[in-house]
């Protein structure tokens, strides 16, 4: 491109001279255009003065010389433009290797770019992640304690029930110890003091027991033996209705081992009273004996 601009400078100096053989063939033949036009108007107008003719060719000249500075104008800035391409192509090769580190930084940056959003993107599941382990260890922790104050509680029944049945244990050992019986699955205590038939009952449910129930003859019959002839307060009365007789337990009586008569009603006598006999309806304000009954087998469970 260097040549082919050094061409054209070349041409334009030729071009140059021959704009300067031209403007000298012009001029030579204004000169000669001058002198006809003299000529002539001198055989035609004798009396117009030469000083007029002379005036048309300082015109012509002036023309002249304005053409041939708006010409040199035109090659000037013709020079001026191609310097400025010359420049501007040059400048351009220097910045074509600057464009090119420019591409590869920001190929090299969206590509960093591309790795950071990815990482980000693992992350975030990551602690995704993180969140539903941390909120199953929650859940797992919470399961823990609530079982854990399960068994603390199930510890203190179970400790509570220990201390009953040691409690239990020990006033059933001390109930042996005082005239007490086992039968079946039940332990008898009769009482050392006589009472009405309300403190009889609460002086057996102090001792975890209650006044005894007969079940059957083969009941009734051991505890006509340990009893002896004297009359003890039995759990059964008729105090809520009249004629119906309910065992301490809250059961209605089918069928008792009454004696002959009994019960008869008579003078409100509405608690049983066992002798040896059978069954007696006596006041629940007399004071006797009783028998206390405490179910072993209950107490073990």
């Amino acid at each position: 491109m260097s040549d082919g601009i050094y061409e054209d400078v070349i041409r334009t100096e030729s071009e140059g001279m021959n704009t300067d053989r031209m403007e000298m063939i012009v001029e030579i033949y204004e000169s000669a255009e001058c002198v006809r036009d003299h000529d002539f108007r001198t055989e035609t107008n004798t009396h117009q003065p030469l000083q007029r003719t002379g005036s048309v060719c300082v015109k012509i000249r002036s023309s002249r010389a304005a053409a041939v500075c708006l010409v040199l104008l035109c090659v000037l800035l013709l020079t001026a433009v191609i310097v400025l391409c010359v420049h501007i192509h040059t400048k351009s090769s220097n910045y074509t290797p600057e464009t090119h580190q420019l591409l590869t930084n920001i190929t090299n940056l969206t590509q960093e770019r591309d790795q950071l959003l990815t990482m980000i993107t693992n992350l975030s599941e990551e602690r995704d992640g993180l969140k539903i382990k941390n909120k199953n260890l929650i859940n797992e922790r919470d399961q823990l304690l609530n079982k854990n104050m399960a068994l603390t509680n199930e510890r203190d029944e179970l400790t509570k029930e220990r201390d009953q049945f040691n409690q239990e244990r020990n006033e059933l050992w001390k109930m042996l110890n005082e005239t007490g019986y086992i039968y079946q699955s039940s332990l008898y205590y009769i009482s050392s003091e006589k009472k009405n038939w309300t403190e009889s009952r609460r002086y057996c449910t102090e001792r975890g027991a209650d006044l005894i129930i007969i079940n059957n003859r083969e009941e009734q019959e051991f505890v006509k033996k340990i009893s002896g002839n004297a009359g003890v307060w039995i759990g059964l009365t008729d105090s809520d209705v009249e004629g119906r007789w309910k065992w301490v337990d809250g059961s209605t009586l089918n069928s008792g081992i009454w004696a002959n008569g009994e019960p008869n009603g008579y003078k409100r006598e509405n608690c049983a009273l066992l002798y040896s006999s059978g069954w007696y309806d006596y006041s629940c304000n007399d004071a006797f004996k009783c028998i206390c009954e405490k179910n072993i087998f209950k107490m073990s469970n």
